[in-house]
């Protein structure tokens, strides 16, 4: 229940002894006249005993929810860190190999679907759901979003932002189709609520749903170039 305990200890490990390796076991290996990166072979074989301890902790994990979301976030920023602070190449093993191995997979889609529509269930039901986080600041609040698609975005924002990382395309595509899915699912909601207020079109909840689809729709616009 705790990822974080190793996940920290191998970076920390790999930060304290960057200086020595790059110091003293590179110029050993420069001379030999060989092209490993003593840092990056000394990541890999750290990374590689990581990957040995989520194989055998993973099947404990599926089926308990908390336990197995706290481990995929784990995993994520452990990756994010170790790949902007200590240069890994992302053709070296990694943790998403791992994640994307199918009974694994298929479990994260699951838990990322449940969590995301307690998260639409949640902001379509606060009192602030259609009223725009920037009301009064004209300037900025041309488009006259309601909160709750603003949050809407930031969710799958999110999603991608968790995603991106894995190593196939396949993997990312399914991803994609649950996004896709919340999307719909979204639509759906603003469908019924606006149903509810078709006797009062120009009322502040039916004004603020056409605001939320414009918005929707446009910032899906400027994602159309995000491969």
């Amino acid at each position: 229940n705790k990822p974080e305990w190793y996940l920290t200890q191998v970076l920390m490990w790999i930060g304290n002894h960057s200086k020595f390796l790059d110091d003293k076991i590179q110029p050993i290996l420069d001379k030999a006249g060989s092209s490993v990166n003593a840092g990056l072979e000394f990541s890999r074989a750290l990374v590689m005993l990581i990957l040995e301890k989520l194989a055998a902790d993973i099947p404990c994990l599926l089926y308990d929810d908390t336990l197995f979301c706290h481990l995929v976030d784990e995993v994520l920023l452990f990756e994010r860190e170790l790949y902007s602070v200590h240069g890994y190449l992302s053709s070296f093993p990694s943790c998403m190999h791992i994640l994307s191995e199918e009974s694994c997979f298929q479990r994260w889609l699951t838990v990322e679907k449940k969590f995301a529509l307690q998260k639409m269930d949640s902001m379509l039901s606060s009192e602030a759901a259609w009223i725009s986080q920037y009301k009064d600041i004209s300037d900025v609040d041309e488009m006259k979003v309601p909160d709750c698609a603003e949050t809407f975005m930031t969710l799958l924002l999110v999603i991608t932002d968790r995603y991106k990382n894995l190593p196939t395309a396949s993997r990312k595509l399914q991803f994609l189709g649950l996004q896709k899915e919340l999307v719909d699912d979204f639509r759906i909601r603003l469908t019924q609520v606006m149903k509810e207020e078709t006797r009062a079109s120009l009322g502040f909840r039916y004004c603020a749903i056409l605001n939320a689809v414009n918005y929707i729709a446009t910032v899906l616009a400027d994602w159309a170039d995000n491969v």
